[in-house]
């Protein structure tokens, strides 16, 4: 088998310490030499002391947890690091250890059998934490609210049913005057907006509960920590803005793809980042994202059609993304989501709106373009008129219609 890279290493990394197994090519044979080292900075220091020395220009890493980044970020500076996924570099059974895996990783290198992940460049990782970090305190703030609906139900407060968000200014107004000790459900009920659809009535019946001192601590608890949350995800957002300072005209043409907002710009850019260079087409980064059926066939025969594995961030961004634009009406994702839901479910059809919102953002970066909707009536344009047509009388048949068709005079 070819040899791509002759002096190369592989790594094995975990908590406390790095294998790394040397692999050098030399008049037809191959010389390897493992060692250990710690994962301290000193340790991973001399580890690229060590790998200078032997004139290594690659080594492989696997992607475990989040223990290659400080083996990533410092060799990285002296030579070319390649990450590759754990489920893609497994090593054939057998005894298995640190040393073997890290000369399985040294030969895939050399031989250049494996594909290298993703690594955004830092400003872009920055801003992937952020983004990250942002998500799961809003998940934060949903859990505490499910919280506060149950002490309520306990308490035989039936407030979820008379206001649409328990967070919103009545909301919380009604809360603080819970925790306060009102009980009078007349007073509770003129808490509310006068824009609130339920009627006063409704409110007072559903404020007639029995809320003792101990759901007024519980309140009280759940409801300061939704505040402190909201202060810091509001912290967030400020840095945020300042750290996609550097890509405000991209941001400016991406956010005017529906379904992409302010809010959830800055997180699909902190995952696929602002260089297409290692996602030469449009349909690798939907591969990447898993937005896409995954290539499984035997003999012929398709064994799977499920989406594959990939960046499980992107793909939950992506598909909210798709839930808003298949709702924006007059748009090109609204009409395939509709032909698409009529014969493969709303599933596949949300799967699919989601593939086509991101190869529109990867063109819209890669091609510095903006977005322009190839329109509702898209796919009405590409078909032939004459089996649209009659494919909408046969659907008036079915309804009862009886329709005399006639030509329109060019």
């Amino acid at each position: 088998m070819e040899v791509i890279h002759k002096r190369c290493a592989g790594g094995d990394v975990d908590a406390k310490r790095i294998v790394v197994c040397v692999r050098i090519a030399r008049d037809r044979r191959i010389h390897r030499e493992t060692r250990t080292f710690d994962t301290t900075t000193k340790g991973l220091l001399a580890l690229a002391e060590w790998l200078e020395e032997n004139r290594c220009t690659h080594i492989l890493l696997e992607s475990t947890g989040v223990y290659w980044r400080p083996v990533y970020h410092i060799l990285s500076e002296r030579l070319t690091v390649v990450l590759a996924n754990a489920a893609e570099v497994k090593n054939v059974p057998g005894r298995k250890s640190d040393v073997s895996d890290a000369a399985w990783l040294a030969d895939l290198m050399a031989h250049g059998l494996v594909r290298a992940s993703f690594v955004p460049p830092p400003p872009i990782q920055e801003l992937r934490d952020l983004t990250r970090t942002r998500k799961q305190l809003v998940r934060e703030v949903a859990r505490h609210k499910q919280r506060l609906q149950k002490i309520l139900e306990d308490a035989n407060v039936k407030i979820a049913h008379v206001l649409s968000d328990l967070l919103g200014e009545s909301g919380r107004r009604t809360l603080e005057a819970l925790i306060a000790g009102e009980t009078d459900p007349s007073r509770l009920a003129d808490l509310g907006d006068v824009r609130l659809k339920s009627a006063r009535e409704d409110r007072v019946e559903a404020l007639r509960g029995r809320v003792t001192e101990h759901h007024r601590f519980m309140l009280n608890l759940h409801l300061t920590q939704i505040r402190s949350v909201e202060k810091t995800i509001d912290d967030l957002d400020q840095r945020i803005g300042k750290a996609v300072t550097p890509f405000r005209d991209i941001l400016g043409r991406v956010v005017k793809i529906p379904g992409i907002s302010k809010v959830n710009a800055p997180a699909v850019l902190g995952e696929i980042g602002i260089d297409m260079g290692p996602f030469p087409t449009g349909a690798q980064i939907v591969s990447w994202a898993g937005v896409c059926p995954q290539l499984n066939t035997s003999a012929g025969r398709k064994l799977s059609t499920k989406t594959r594995r990939g960046n499980v961030w992107l793909k939950t961004l992506l598909v909210q993304a798709a839930w808003a634009a298949s709702r924006t009406k007059g748009t090109y994702f609204e009409a395939k989501y509709r032909r698409l839901r009529a014969r493969r479910g709303p599933q596949k059809a949300l799967i699919a709106v989601a593939a086509s919102l991101l190869t529109a953002i990867y063109h819209v970066i890669r091609d510095s373009a903006e977005y322009r909707d190839l329109g509702g009536d898209h796919f009405d344009r590409l078909a032939n008129k004459d089996l649209l047509a009659k494919r909408y009388l046969r659907r008036l048949e079915k309804l009862g219609f009886h329709v005399t068709v006639t030509t329109e005079a060019a």
